[in-house]
Formats: structure tokens, C-alpha cells, sequence
């Protein structure tokens, strides 16, 4: 038993426990010396109650002696000094200097302090202070007994102090990249601290503003017994543009919105005209959509809102945020021309965005037509028309003729009607931006469709990084309208700038929280931005920019002379991408290169692609100042293939394991200092040096790492070929037997 545990138990300190046993002859060192039972058994014994009882009253005895003895002797006066205490040398010369001895006797006690009298005490001087120790005694006592009943048998005995409570683990929340200040703050450590610990244990010179990373931070915080949690990045965006649910009894129907999608010339222009009966087609330039689109009709005297879109990128764009911009989607497909490769995206565009297809089976007036094609071929996507079996609605139409445009729209009052489309019109307005541009006449004029509430002129809004009130509204058919209900498109003036397409327009209390909102958009985007920016990307360094880390993205911005090539370059472009490395054609548009172009790649990260265009003198400079990589092809396939080298760089390596050589363990060795020492047999193959291997022990792999050390004899060798012997020695292995069998191997990097 040792000092401590005896201390403990008999509840007193080491400290008396070290000096009782030293009084028995016992000498210890400290109170984690170890002794005896027998000496355990002298202190229990010391600290005894009876011991303690006989103690007192052998004191109480001693005390009692004194009282008797002044009452023998005043009763034995004659006979002198016969009863003095044999211990009180100066009572006999007080006793002579008195002819009465009785008068003498109480003299010599009222002048002898020493004396322990019960009557002496009374009447010394120090009276007072032997009453109060006596009181203190008695107080030590009444303790001392208390403690002994409680540690008693079957009664309740106290946590020892001695005992240390377990400390409780501290959380604390960090971001990914902190300066030491902020974590001291989080951990409430003194910065200065950390400073020196890190200094003292070779973490290196830091000071307040130095960044760390969540790793570092984490074993910082853990020396301090503080666990650390990465805090959840919260999307200030998303913050700022949610929105509650409206109650269902404010709820009132609202017209559909509906977007045409399909193929390149399969119709949808043209279609959309033959249900709005007016000339859109004729004013675009040859015949092409360049413009994000939106109209109402009515039918029925119910409202449908359409829009047209060039293509599936805008339609995506609109989704931006969980916005939903559009309920029905009429996947227009010819007749004479079947499924193509757009109509695939528009219906995978479509599915994304979890809204109904009507297909619209166009061009039926034409000789080529085959509709039951048409609807074979959709079956392949998951469309199955309602007449064999399906859920899908199929509409064969011809824009030309005007045949079935009634019978579409029926459906899509129809789909609408199931779909139970509601909205609050009476709440401060909610929309997504359509299209946006900068009008020579007005300024910035933004294309909203409002999805909730109802807008009105001289409202304050904020659409993403710009704000305003709303000056003029126009609808559709070009004529001023001072309010837009739900699913109602109308074009805004009144803003600071101009919005991005697929932005969500919110309705303000006015122009200052407007602007407060708008600036929360440019900190945000500005801080992106800043977390984004990289060295500028080239396609003959971009393999050593990964190998440094990079992040496995690529971007492009497509520039050609004709939107059909733009188009086919950037599918072209896309398609390399794959689960490991992403290439983005963040911007594509028709002409020469400008210096929008290159700052936008300069902004991005990103490279230009320009095919059979130039960049003007403006551009050039601004290229080469901002060190921006601009390549220039007249053949696509020449880009497709230097974008394809440029990612067999971006990927990882990827290694195969390539066995080197066989072996078999015939005897086993052990070494201080070194471990168990294989004697191994080379089967065939060879063993080399820095190679990793497994041994294989009835047919199972028990080990698999690397090799500390090969040996021939005493001497180290790389390799060691098949029909000789060699030592192994395995890295923190040692567990190898007779028999056991060695298969070496490396891991070879395989070209792409």
C-alpha cells in the first residue's frame, strides 16, 4: 500500500501519516513510498479510536491528580513539605521563608505558574488564555469525532477532495481559414500564448494577423484541450432572397407560365407566332431567336404567359437560386425530322427543373411527316404518349396551318388546372429577371416576370447587385401599365444598372433598403471573386498549375463568327468534361475579341477560344497586361485536341501495380535493434530495394507496406534477382514466420 492510499482512507493528510511512521521507525521518502501491512497497521492503530479515547482519558487522569494533591497537603500542614510535588524544586524555600506553612503554601500557588492545580488555575493570570485553548481543544475534538462517525460503517462518506473532477471538453466553432487572433478568441486563450507555444515547439514565427488553416488550428486548439468545428458557411445570397410560404387562404389562381424548348429550326418561333398571330419570326435577324422572349395570350378567357428562349443555357440560368420561372415546358419536336441532340437537352433541362411536358409534335402539314416516329423515338426519354399507355400529352401541330394550336392551348389550360397554380397577389412583389439591357433612350430596362404579389410603379426594388424604383412599367404589347400581378411580364425602368438574367427582383419598403440589399450583392460577389482569383490559366503550364494544387476546373470563353459555330464549339468543348476535371464555357457570343472578352477570362480564371475571329488592338494589349492565354483556331478539331492534351494534364495520375518478383521466407532472424529478419529465397523476379511488398500467409495477405532494408550478407544491396538469397527487413512488421511468402511490387504511373 502506499502513503497516499493509507492517508485517504484514514482521511488525514501524507504528511502525518510520514511523521507517525517515522515515529515507528519507518522511514518513507514521500507519499508515493510504498509500505507494509504490519506498518499500515501501527498508523491505523495511531489513529485509532480507542487509542485516541485512551489518550483522554489518561489526560483527564493527569488532570485530576493536581486537584487532589493541594487537599492532601492542606490537610497534612504539620507535617511540612512531606506532600510537596516532587517536581516543584522552588516550594520548599517559599515553604521556609513562611512560619505558616499554610499561609506559605497558597503563596507559593498563587505565584507558580507551573503549577496544575485545579484551584491554581482558576486564580493564575493566564486564565484567560488557557480557557480559550481549552475551548479550541475541545472544538478540535467535536471534529475529530464527527469525522470519525462518518467514516464509520454504512454511513455516508464524502467525495474525497483529493479526488480531481474530470475537466469538460470545450467546443468551439471556427471558419476554414482564420488569423491566430480569432482563434485565440474562439478558444479564449491568450494570443500571446499561442504565440510561444508554437515558437517553443518548433511551429515557427507566427504573429496576430498570421492565416491558418482549419488542420493547423485544430491541433492548436487540441493542446488546449478545446475541440474545434468547422462553422457552417452560411449563403448570405440566400439570406437575403428567401422567402416564407404565403397562407393558403391568401392564395388565388394564377396563370401558367410556359417555355417552348427544342431543337434548332424545329419550329418553336415559329409556333409561338401562330398562337400570339403576330410577326415576331420577321423581325429577327435571319429568322433566328436572339433574344430571350415573353408574351400573354388569352384563350378561353384565361391568361397563358410563353416564353421563348434561344437555347437551354438561359433556361438553366433562370433556375439560379431555386427560382422556378417556368410551370410547363412544350418540348417542340418536327415531324419530319425526329429526336435530335438539342431536343435530348431541352427534355433533360426540363426533367431538372421538375416541371410537365407537352410534347408538340410540328411540321405535320409536311410530306415527310411521321408522328408515330416521333413518338417511338420519345419513349426512349421516358415520354410516353397518353394513347399508348403513357402520361405524356402529345399535340401534332403545324405552325404553318395553324392546325392544333387550339387543341395546345386547351392542354395547357388542362395541365395547368391539375397542376392548381396559386399566388398571393396582395404582398410586396416577387420576380425573376427574364432579360435584361442597356437602351440607348431609357437606360437600364430589365424584362421581370412577377411570380408573387403585384408590382407597381414607384415601387422600390433590388434586383441582385442594382436597385431602383420602378419609373415606367411596359407589358407585352408595348403599352404602360402601372401594375403586374402574378405571371405577369413587364419591362422595369428606373434602375442603376443593369441585372443579370435568372436575378431574383425583390419589392422593398423603400429606396434605402433597396440599396442596402444591392450592396450586400456587391460585397458578396466582390469577396468571391477575391477567393477565386488564381495566377492566370494557360494551356502549356496548366499541368504544373495542378500538380501545384489547382482547382480541376476549366474555363472557356468561346468566341466565332457565327452563333452556329459558337454553339458547336462549346458542345464540342463541354462534352470533354468528366468526373474529374469540369471545362465551363462561362461566356460564348458571336464577333471579334474584345476587351469585355478579356477581362471577363482575366476575372474568371479562364482561356479564350477564338475560332475564325481576331482580338482588335484593345483587346491584344489588355491580354497581355492581364497575362490572359487567347488562342486563336480556324479548325475545330485543332481546339478540341489542345483542350484534350490541356486536361490529360489536369487529371491525376493514375498508378497500376506491377509485381517485380516473388520470394519465400526459409528462416528467421532477430536482431536488437532491428526486429525479425526475414531469410528469404527469391522464387523468381526480382526484389528490389525500394520497392513496397505483402507477405501471404495461407493463401491471405496478413501485411502490405514498405521495405526498411535488403541485405546480402552484411552488405545493402537495390536488388536482389531470383535464385539468390536476401534478408528482409519489414517497416514496423515484425510478426513472420517460416513459409510465409513475399510478393514484391511497385506502382507504376499510367499514361492517359
Amino acid at each position: 500500500m502506499r502513503v497516499y492510499e493509507l492517508a485517504k482512507n484514514l482521511n488525514k493528510t501524507s504528511k502525518d501519516v510520514i511523521t507517525v511512521l517515522k515515529g515507528h521507525g519507518v522511514e518513507v521518502k514521500n507519499h508515493m513510498s510504498s509500505i507494509s501491512d504490519s506498518d499500515a497497521n501501527k498508523v491505523k492503530e495511531h489513529f485509532s479510536p480507542k487509542k485516541k479515547e485512551e489518550k483522554k482519558s489518561e489526560q483527564q487522569k493527569n488532570n485530576k491528580k493536581p486537584e487532589r494533591r493541594p487537599d492532601n497537603r492542606k490537610r497534612s500542614n504539620a507535617n511540612g513539605n512531606a506532600t510537596q510535588h516532587p517536581n516543584k524544586g522552588q516550594q520548599p524555600k517559599s515553604g521556609e521563608n513562611n512560619s505558616d506553612g499554610k499561609k506559605g503554601f497558597k503563596k507559593k500557588n498563587k505565584n507558580n505558574p507551573n503549577q496544575n492545580g485545579k484551584d491554581v488555575q482558576k486564580d493564575s493570570g493566564n486564565n484567560k488564555f488557557k480557557k480559550k485553548n481549552k475551548f479550541k481543544n475541545n472544538n478540535m475534538d467535536n471534529k475529530s469525532q464527527k469525522k470519525k462517525k462518518k467514516t464509520g460503517p454504512g454511513a455516508f462518506i464524502k467525495p474525497e477532495p483529493v479526488k480531481k473532477v474530470e475537466e469538460k471538453v470545450e467546443f468551439a466553432k471556427i471558419p476554414e481559414i482564420l488569423t491566430l487572433k480569432e482563434l485565440a478568441e474562439a478558444i479564449k486563450v491568450p494570443a500571446n500564448d499561442i504565440i510561444k507555444k508554437l515558437l517553443l515547439s518548433g511551429g515557427g514565427l507566427v504573429n496576430l494577423n498570421t492565416e491558418l488553416d482549419f488542420e493547423r488550428a485544430e491541433e492548436i486548439a487540441m493542446e488546449y484541450d478545446v475541440i474545434v468545428e468547422k462553422e457552417e458557411q452560411v449563403d448570405v445570397i440566400e439570406e437575403l432572397i428567401k422567402d416564407e410560404e404565403d397562407p393558403e387562404e391568401t392564395l388565388e389562381e394564377r396563370p401558367p407560365v410556359v417555355c417552348v424548348m427544342g431543337h434548332v429550326d424545329h419550329g418553336k418561333t415559329s409556333l409561338l407566332d401562330a398562337i400570339r398571330s403576330t410577326s415576331v419570326t420577321s423581325g429577327e435577324a435571319g429568322g433566328i431567336t436572339q433574344h430571350i422572349g415573353a408574351s400573354v395570350v388569352e384563350n378561353a378567357g384565361q391568361k397563358i404567359t410563353f416564353l421563348d428562349t434561344p437555347g437551354h443555357e438561359a433556361f438553366t440560368s433562370m433556375r439560379m437560386r431555386g427560382a422556378q420561372s417556368t410551370d410547363i415546358a412544350i418540348l417542340v419536336v418536327a415531324a419530319d425530322d425526329g429526336v435530335m441532340p438539342q431536343t435530348v437537352e431541352a427534355i433533360n433541362h426540363a426533367k431538372a427543373a421538375g416541371v410537365e411536358i407537352i410534347v408538340a409534335v410540328n411540321k405535320i402539314d409536311k410530306e415527310s411527316a411521321n408522328v408515330e416516329r416521333v413518338k417511338q423515338e420519345l419513349t426512349e426519354y421516358e415520354l410516353i404518349p397518353e394513347d399508348w399507355g403513357g402520361s405524356t400529352i402529345f399535340v401534332p401541330v403545324s405552325a404553318h396551318t395553324k392546325e392544333g394550336i387550339d387543341d395546345l392551348l386547351e392542354m395547357i389550360l388542362l395541365t395547368a388546372e391539375v397542376l392548381e397554380l396559386k399566388a398571393n397577389p396582395n404582398r410586396k412583389a416577387r420576380g425573376i429577371v427574364i432579360e435584361a439591357e442597356l437602351d440607348k433612350g431609357r437606360g437600364p430596362v430589365a424584362t421581370v416576370l412577377v411570380q408573387k404579389g403585384t408590382l407597381h410603379v414607384g415601387d422600390s426594388i433590388a434586383i441582385g447587385n442594382t436597385y431602383g424604383h420602378v419609373r415606367a412599367m411596359v407589358d407585352d404589347k408595348g403599352r404602360r401599365v402601372k401594375t403586374a400581378g402574378p405571371s405577369t411580364p413587364v419591362e422595369i425602368l428606373g434602375l442603376n444598372d443593369v441585372p443579370f438574367a435568372g436575378e431574383i427582383c425583390m419589392a422593398m419598403d423603400n429606396e434605402k433598403e433597396a440599396r442596402t440589399t444591392a450592396e450586400a450583392f456587391v460585397a458578396y460577389n466582390r469577396e468571391k471573386l477575391l477567393e477565386n482569383t488564381k495566377s492566370q490559366l494557360s494551356l502549356d503550364d496548366l499541368f504544373n498549375q495542378i500538380q501545384a494544387g489547382s482547382v480541376k476546373e476549366l474555363n472557356l470563353v468561346v468566341k466565332a463568327d457565327v452563333q452556329g459555330s459558337v454553339e458547336a464549339v462549346k458542345q464540342s468543348l463541354v462534352k470533354l468534361s468528366n468526373e474529374e476535371v469540369t471545362v465551363k464555357v462561362i461566356h460564348g457570343g458571336v464577333g471579334a475579341i474584345n476587351e469585355s472578352d478579356v477581362m471577363l477570362a482575366s476575372a474568371s480564371n479562364a482561356i479564350i477560344i477564338g475560332f475564325n475571329v481576331r482580338p482588335d488592338n484593345t483587346a491584344k494589349t489588355v491580354a497581355e497586361r492581364e497575362n490572359v492565354d487567347l488562342r486563336l483556331y480556324r479548325v475545330i478539331y485543332n481546339a478540341i485536341e489542345d483542350i484534350e492534351a490541356a486536361m490529360k494534364g489536369m487529371l491525376d495520375p493514375v498508378f497500376e501495380e506491377k509485381v517485380t518478383g516473388h520470394g519465400e521466407v526459409r528462416q528467421t532472424f532477430r536482431a536488437s535493434g532491428v526486429g525479425t529478419i526475414a531469410g528469404t529465397y527469391v522464387l523468381d523476379g526480382s526484389i528490389f530495394r525500394n520497392s513496397k511488398a505483402r507477405i501471404v500467409r495461407d493463401g491471405i495477405v496478413i501485411f502490405e507496406g514498405e521495405l526498411a532494408s535488403l541485405k546480402r550478407f552484411n552488405d545493402d544491396v537495390k536488388e536482389v534477382r531470383a535464385g539468390y538469397e536476401c534478408g528482409l527487413v519489414f517497416e514496423k512488421y515484425n510478426d513472420i514466420k517460416e513459409g510465409d511468402q513475399i510478393e514484391s511490387f511497385i506502382m507504376e504511373e499510367v499514361p492517359r
